[in-house]
């Protein structure tokens, strides 16, 4: 699928592009969150933020991915709560994300806690990060359930870090 250049768009580059979508450091938080911690509702985002995002830079990044077709925000009723998916678009960071986690691994102090799935992720590779983004696919998407033996990535990534604790 191709875009057309958006108006305010600083320039025509791909990386810039990329970069204006989701390259602020809250933005890929918000999304690590929805696709690592199963996330999907605003007080659980912000109950959950490691980095103890503010819910009114919260609510800017959640519209800001929105409108960028990173997610999607499910219409709710008067009093219910709105759950946010991910879109393909988003699930096609799996391998970016894991390639981040694991330049974080070699390059930056981290925890043990933290770490657990970023090394899960690394030592995966490809095959397992595809199985993942079909995993998203049917949580998020309403695609068919892979076919799998043993456990589904989602909860290796869990297991691993309940471990770790």
């Amino acid at each position: 699928m191709r875009y057309e250049l958006a108006e305010s768009a600083r320039s025509g580059c791909p990386i810039n592009a990329a970069v204006e979508a989701f390259g602020d450091s809250w933005s890929l938080l918000v999304l690590r969150d929805v696709m690592f911690g199963s996330r999907r509702y605003f007080r659980e985002l912000l109950a959950g933020s490691e980095e103890g995002i503010a819910s009114n830079i919260l609510a800017d990044r959640l519209k800001r991915l929105v409108n960028a077709g990173l997610l999607t925000r499910e219409d709710a009723g008067p009093g219910r709560r709105a759950a946010y998916s991910l879109t393909e678009a988003s699930i096609q960071l799996v391998p970016i994300f894991a390639q981040l986690g694991e330049w974080g691994l070699r390059h930056r102090p981290t925890t043990k806690r933290l770490r657990v799935r970023a090394e899960l992720l690394a030592a995966g590779g490809p095959e397992l990060w595809n199985e993942f983004m079909a995993e998203l696919r049917t949580i998020h998407l309403g695609a068919p359930p892979p076919e799998r033996d043993g456990p589904s990535v989602m909860e290796r990534l869990a297991k691993a870090y309940t471990d770790a604790l």
